[in-house]
């Protein structure tokens, strides 16, 4: 059987990229079978990204900024049949999938406009039987998008009908849903086993029940919203409450905590009394007195999570909360006597139960609660009850049918095709305020959808070249080229450029272009301290300008804190990283050396001038010294949050970032200098950053491996980080022998096949740390480039070239993720479990790694006023183009 038109077909090219540089079609992925990706892939473009699913047409985790989108974007069935997709191919302007059903092959592509929110669908159905074939095509339509301004962090805010936040299992399991037979209320299934709370319940993160162990993935994430995301602590329900209880599906009937106990629950009450799993048909519940008329607040959830069930009383009536849905009782519960009051959940929906009776129950979360569908004009219409969003569906084809229920549209055309014909089907769904103008739009686009189509990719491609082109209208800057045979190392420093390009969004920041740190189904706006570090250098090169903006808008955010900010607001995310020091340092010395912009030293940002945040930064040893060991080493605390998440022992005094302050005292001494500021600081500088050398070098374990110093004792540790670390900021310090040891640790116990693990697997800790990004299961997106950038510095450049010739291999079909797990045949994929990223911008430091540690390009102080280091040509083949000073920009004198 022939393949449809759709797969065989290439779209008109325009004129090829500079010399060295592949088309963009070429780093294309491959088709994958879908059962094959842990990860599926995602869709971006300039301004917003969504999640594929793993059904043919539905997205979600969809948000182009300042809009949302919950729940998901709806299925298409043939002949009632809801297709799982059975292969998938990624692209940066769409992502195809297909499935065969019958005579029939099914073939569909999404895209999403350029610098536009809108979706495009091209739907192909092509005949290859002998026979003619009749097949039924229904399109679901849904827009349950809302317009929000607040709640932008890594865990922003989606829609739901009750309620605005971030719900990320509830989310998963519709999108498991969407090749079910038909939709179901799978979002009111708890996952996993979860604390029963009674009185005020904690504010949730992604999926946090507890807060005293080291990062799970799959529960522990904390809170890292924005402060502006509104969510505030319900109190907790004044009431007596006894007999807490699991009744089984089966009738089987099991106590929570102690059968005997009876609690007192007041507004500050905050109680855990036992753990429960819940099951379809379980029913969780309680007898409670209500002595107070009017009551309201929470009597007790099921874990701490955002889908968790909930029983309250709102204004003495009994209320359920779960999974985004909110149903009430219409009668309040009688005073002064004791009530059983209880929720029955399934994957039909939840129940409010009191005294045995069915009181309320959510409603079918399609049903129309929040969003209206309106059909007429061939147009189908969706509007948001609670904010500005309007959406509208066009169609390039019209259907023979389009009905609205509710919030849900349903398209539906009646196909016949001859043997070997094919039938392209096209829509568009646009997002925005207008509703007259989000219909024109909508029409437009579908009026014209073969080019609009086409148009995507072919802008995707210009801008693709642009970011090798000096003078270029997209970017500020531009990137080298790289010219050489050794075509396995050309495709992952060209696949980590292009990385940069996908994350790259140009609306939705005030500060211009950003390239965002990860997701989709985490982070629209957000950028990370950490991660913007690993690339740095080519950060400076590609987008000079909007780096500029990134360090002084970073540096106005309390970045001793949190962890990142949310660009659009301007708002700091998350807890604080023990990494924020060295990265922001690096970050903004890379862009002054790469640059030569001395000049941004002297700008203020957060009331302190950018020369002084290096200090502060440089100086903090002196302030943070253990009060342990020889008193010289950095207390990075004993918060795990703050420094590894998932390895336990990793806290204290470790010597990854021990290292890099060494590196930042003497970097800045060489930076005093360099101004003409005072001799006797850059001194001290520098002295104390040697005496703090001297107490890493004090650390070293043997054989690769480090010490953590600890007030009782100390461990040692196999970690990429102290590796990366260490080789990047203390080289010179290290004997012949020990970079011999280091170099050996490095190539053996940490590399691995294509890819490596970021914590030694025989290391005592490792089975503590089972993540696929910091532990021994895997790596993250940074560690291949940082570990390479580590041998050249070394002097092991042959096997940095290794590592970054095989890292490509580990993209799962499109482009690295946040953490690289190995596989049971010992290869390594993108991995989905837990709240992983499906792209992860630090894993431009493989580009990185080319440029500043293969061709010795490391853009450092000296080449501000002396010859440049590194040359453009070497063993590895030629850097065309490279815009640093030395280079293809002039040494600029420094700033006074």
């Amino acid at each position: 059987m022939s393949a449809p038109a759709a797969e065989r077909r290439q779209d008109a090219r325009p004129a090829g990229p500079p010399e060295g540089v592949p088309e963009l079609d070429e780093l294309a992925g491959d088709w994958l079978p879908a059962d094959a990706l842990a990860h599926l892939p995602t869709l971006r473009n300039q301004w917003g990204q969504g999640h594929v699913n793993r059904d043919l047409t539905s997205l979600s985790w969809l948000a182009f900024t300042p809009y949302s989108g919950g729940y998901h974007t709806g299925v298409l069935r043939v002949d009632g049949c809801p297709l799982p997709a059975a292969r998938m191919r990624w692209s940066p302007w769409g992502v195809q999938r297909t499935a065969e059903h019958g005579p029939l092959t099914v073939h569909t592509e999404v895209r999403m406009g350029y610098e536009r929110s809108r979706l495009m669908w091209r739907v192909t159905l092509h005949n290859g039987s002998d026979r003619q074939a009749a097949a039924t095509v229904a399109q679901e339509l849904l827009a349950m998008v809302a317009h929000h301004e607040t709640d932008w962090g890594w865990l922003y805010g989606t829609p739901w009908n009750s309620g605005h936040h971030h719900d990320f299992y509830a989310t998963e399991r519709l999108r498991d849903e969407v090749t079910a037979e038909r939709p179901r209320q799978v979002q009111t299934l708890p996952h996993g086993e979860r604390w029963i709370r009674l009185g005020s319940p904690r504010i949730p993160g992604i999926q946090r029940d507890e807060d005293s162990a080291p990062m799970l993935l799959e529960s522990e994430l904390p809170d890292h919203s924005t402060p502006d995301s509104g969510r505030v602590r319900a109190p907790g329900a004044p009431c007596l409450l006894r007999a807490l209880r699991v009744l089984r599906a089966d009738g089987t009937a099991e106590p929570v905590g102690d059968p005997a106990a009876a609690y007192t629950v007041r507004a500050g009450t905050d109680l855990r009394v036992g753990t429960a799993e819940l099951a379809a048909g379980d029913t969780l519940g309680f007898e409670v007195r209500v002595d107070q008329e009017g009551v309201s607040g929470v009597v007790a959830t099921h874990g701490n999570h955002p889908d968790s069930a909930q029983l309250s009383l709102d204004g003495g009536r009994p209320a359920l909360r779960i999974g985004g849905e909110y149903a009430v009782a219409a009668e309040p519960l009688p005073l002064g006597g004791w009530h059983r009051l209880a929720v029955r959940i399934g994957g039909e929906g939840a129940e409010l139960v009191v005294d045995g009776a069915v009181a309320a129950r959510t409603a079918p979360w399609w049903g129309g609660q929040r969003w209206t569908a309106a059909a007429s004009g061939g147009v189908l219409r969706v509007a948001d009850s609670r904010s500005t969003a309007r959406c509208a569906y066009a169609f390039a084809t019209a259907p023979d049918a389009l009905d609205a229920e509710g919030a849900r549209g349903l398209a539906r055309w009646d196909v016949v095709l001859a043997p070997g014909e094919t039938r392209e089907l096209g829509f568009v769904l646009e997002i925005g305020a207008g509703q007259d103008v989000v219909d024109a739009a909508a029409t437009a686009a579908a009026g014209s959808f073969a080019a609009a189509f086409d148009e995507v990719a072919a802008r995707w491609r210009n801008t693709w070249r642009q970011a090798f082109a000096p003078g270029g209208t997209e970017f500020s800057g531009y990137l080298p080229a790289l010219v050489t045979g050794d075509a396995e190392l050309a495709r992952t420093y060209y696949l980590g450029v292009l990385l940069a390009v996908y994350l790259r969004n140009t609306r939705v920041s005030r500060t211009g272009p950003v390239f965002l740190t990860g997701g989709p189904r985490l982070g629209p706006t957000t950028t990370y301290f950490w991660d913007q570090s690993e690339f740095a250098r080519t950060a400076a090169l590609l987008e000079p300008h909007g780096m500029r903006a990134w360090i002084l808008a970073a540096l106005a955010r309390p970045y001793d804190h949190c962890h990142s900010f949310d660009t659009y607001n301007l708002l700091p995310v998350g807890n604080h990283y023990a990494a924020n020091d060295h990265a922001l340092f690096r970050t903004v010395t890379a862009y002054v050396t790469v640059t030569g912009d001395t000049g941004l030293l002297r700008e203020s940002a957060g009331g302190s001038s950018v020369l002084d945040h290096l200090r502060a930064m440089a100086y903090r040893p002196r302030a943070r010294r253990a009060a342990f060991g020889g008193g010289v080493l950095v207390d990075l605390g004993r918060d795990a949050w703050e420094l590894l998440e998932c390895v336990p022992n990793y806290r204290d005094a470790v010597v990854s970032f021990n290292a890099g302050y060494a590196g930042m005292l003497r970097t800045l001494a060489a930076l005093l200098e360099l101004l003409g500021e005072d001799s006797a600081e850059a001194a001290a500088a520098r002295a104390d950053g040697d005496a703090l050398a001297r107490a890493v070098l004090g650390q070293y374990a043997g054989g690769g491996r480090w010490r953590i110093a600890r007030p009782d004792g100390s461990d040692t540790i196999g970690h990429v980080l102290d590796f990366a670390l260490v080789a990047a900021d203390m080289a010179g310090d290290l004997t012949d022998a020990q970079r011999a040891e280091l170099v050996d640790f490095a190539a053996t116990r940490l590399v691995d096949g294509d890819w490596m693990r970021a914590l030694d697997p025989r290391d005592p800790v490792a089975p503590l740390s089972d993540r696929p990004d910091h532990g021994a299961a895997g790596a993250f997106a940074a560690w291949p480039g940082a570990t390479a950038y580590g041998l050249c510095r070394l002097g092991r450049r042959d096997l940095a070239a290794g590592v970054l010739r095989r890292a490509h291999r580990a993209t799962s079909g499109g482009l690295w993720g946040q953490a690289m797990e190995v596989t049971a045949d010992g290869t390594y994929r993108v991995a989905e479990r837990g709240v992983s990223n499906r792209e992860s911008v630090a894993a431009v430091a493989v580009t990185e790694a080319v440029i500043a540690g293969l061709f010795g390009i490391e853009a450092d102080l000296a080449s501000l006023t002396g010859p440049p280091a590194g040359a453009t040509a070497g063993e590895f083949g030629e850097l065309r183009g490279v815009r640093a000073v030395g280079f293809d920009l002039e040494a600029a004198p420094p700033a006074s």
